[in-house]
């Protein structure tokens, strides 16, 4: 028995990290919709109050904060798949033992 084949998960943890790195460079494209309409939606509402002359303040923190759920949804995202490629490498070294200890010698 070989190592075990975690290169799936390898993947998805390599291209969930891009993703954080976008959130933080303020990139839209690994953003759901949802994130990505609160977003937009407090982008215009900055755009209003400096059209109108008025503060931007509540409108900025609402961006911050999508952008701080994002990072937040991504990180977790991280953590479950390493923590099923962990699964994976301890169920397999445990198949192994178990082969190991069943044999003739």
């Amino acid at each position: 028995m070989g190592k075990p084949d975690t290169r799936r998960l390898d993947r998805a943890i390599q291209q969930t990290e891009r993703k954080v790195q976008a959130v933080q460079n303020r990139e839209l494209w690994p953003l759901n919709g949802r994130e990505r309409r609160a977003v937009l939606g407090a982008a215009v509402s900055t755009a209003r109050g400096l059209h109108r002359g008025t503060g931007t303040d509540r409108a900025d923190q609402r961006m911050d904060t999508s952008w701080q759920s994002a990072e937040t949804r991504l990180i977790a995202e991280i953590t479950a798949l390493q923590m099923e490629r962990q699964r994976v490498v301890t169920e397999a070294a445990r198949a192994k033992a178990a082969k190991k200890s069943s044999g003739w010698w």
